[in-house]
């Protein structure tokens, strides 16, 4: 198949590319490259794709040079011209969207960005996706939709209607504006909920990173609620495994929602944060610093995620455990330290 993978520098859509292309797929990332955060990030997991040039402009296409059958460009979604011209040209046979302004705090500071990439940008994807007939769009969709709820583990069945973030809210309008699509124009879409992802090559504003960062540097770790939080830590791996599931599990007619499908992807098992940063001193054999702090606005308790339909469809079964995970993330995260510190002399 050919696949247009949306937000290809970005951390899940950096792994996702390299296995769609391990599976011999012909795939075409676009990202906008944004400074939200550490850009030098972004351009690194390009170069481990074999997209080695720093400085582009939106309408130059790139070729890997170690992956004949990729080929990236910059581009940013809520740039309609540019996004049509590439649809035009590329005959694509699906599309997984993870192009996103992401981070539920930020969005409380700049409610516009999260507005026009989340908002505009999707709607701009699901026109070209019904203009040039794609087969299949996958979207990144949250467990930050669940809000408040207090009923777990989160099923998709649940009512959504009380966001408690912004980015909550794009999101919740990603799954309202596909499922119109659905219906109106039979384009097949599935949003995927994820829940707490982290791993190798995640973002910096995350807690994973964050606590890491803090514990090497021996700054303090802010731990919000008091660390009375429980997170459905997902690894990197399992979560693209399930995304490569869904690709050939295309909503039809019969759907119950002709079209139409809406998907949990974690781990199904909720962690104490306070767990997950004991994981981190011992890997790291450091002792955290830690300060308390309030629960935060858009925050929520707990995630936990009902993968039951998920698993019916595909098979999906997670299969990393949380210790192994961590010890995963803490090697990468050492080694990209060095190699960074490395080059900065």
């Amino acid at each position: 198949m050919k696949i247009l993978v949306t937000g290809a520098a970005g951390f899940i859509g950096y792994h996702l590319v390299m296995q769609l292309l391990a599976n011999g797929h012909h795939v075409f990332g676009i990202d906008n490259i944004n400074d939200y955060y550490d850009v030098n990030l972004k351009l690194a997991r390009l170069r481990k794709c074999g997209i080695e040039k720093s400085m582009m402009t939106e309408d130059e296409l790139l070729n890997s040079s170690l992956y004949p059958n990729y080929q990236f460009q910059k581009a940013d979604l809520t740039d309609l011209n540019v996004l049509t011209s590439l649809f035009k040209e590329s005959n694509f046979d699906a599309v997984v969207n993870l192009a996103a302004q992401a981070g539920v705090r930020y969005s409380l500071e700049n409610p516009h960005a999260y507005v026009e990439s989340n908002v505009v940008g999707f709607m701009n994807l699901l026109e070209c996706c019904r203009n040039y007939k794609i087969k299949h769009l996958i979207y990144a969709s949250s467990s930050s939709v669940y809000g408040m709820t207090d009923s777990v583990p989160f099923s998709e069945d649940a009512q959504v209607d009380h966001p408690v973030s912004l980015y909550a809210a794009t999101k919740k309008s990603n799954e309202l504006f596909a499922h119109t699509y659905s219906h109106l124009y039979q384009l097949p879409t599935t949003g995927l909920r994820f829940f707490t992802v982290y791993g190798p090559w995640g973002r910096p504003d995350m807690a994973p990173m964050l606590f890491a960062d803090a514990i090497y540097s021996g700054k303090a770790i802010k731990v919000f609620n008091n660390g009375e939080m429980l997170r459905d830590f997902t690894y990197v791996d399992d979560i693209v495994s399930g995304i490569v599931k869904v690709l050939d599990n295309v909503p039809d007619s019969y759907c119950e929602k002709p079209f139409y499908r809406l998907l949990n992807i974690g781990n199904s098992t909720p962690v104490a944060l306070m767990e997950f940063i004991r994981l981190m001193e011992r890997e790291t054999g450091l002792d955290a610093n830690l300060e308390m702090y309030p629960m935060q606005p858009g925050d929520v308790k707990v995630t936990y995620a009902d993968t039951s339909k998920l698993k019916a469809l595909t098979g999906y079964q997670p299969g990393t455990s949380l210790e192994k995970g961590v010890q995963e993330f803490i090697n990468w995260f050492r080694n990209y330290n060095a190699q960074s510190n490395t080059q900065a002399k």
